[in-house]
Parts: C-alpha cells; sequence; structure tokens
C-alpha cells in the first residue's frame, strides 16, 4: 500500500509595511502570518508557518472526531 501526499496551494498574500518588510498571510488559516526582509524569506517562513497551521487543523479534526 503506498501513500499518496496531497499538495496544497494555499492562496498567500504579500504585502510591503512601512519598514519595508514583506508580509506574507494565508487566509486560508486564521492567524497564519510572517514577515522576512526579501520575497523569498517571506515566503519560506509562511511555508513554515502554513504547515504549522495545518498540523494543528488536522489535530482538531482528529480531536473532534475521537
Amino acid at each position: 500500500m503506498s501513500l499518496e501526499t496531497e499538495k496544497l496551494h494555499p492562496p498567500i498574500i504579500l504585502e510591503i509595511d512601512e519598514d519595508g518588510y514583506f508580509i506574507a498571510s494565508c487566509p486560508q488559516f486564521k492567524g497564519c502570518h510572517s514577515y522576512g526582509e526579501t520575497v523569498d524569506e517571506a515566503l519560506e517562513k509562511i511555508r513554515e508557518v502554513a504547515l504549522m497551521c495545518l498540523e494543528e487543523a488536522d489535530a482538531e479534526r482528529v480531536e473532534t472526531h475521537n
């Protein structure tokens, strides 16, 4: 039996704040925000935060079904 990994491509919103930092948000998850000095850094960090939010959502879903 093989496990298939589903790739998600949630929307990411990038903005620049008044100090020049790139603010990345993933509206699919409540509180899923990060920042970076460059676009690449902000995207790398938001990917990590989104994964944590996804893991938390999965854990909550499992708790509700038990």
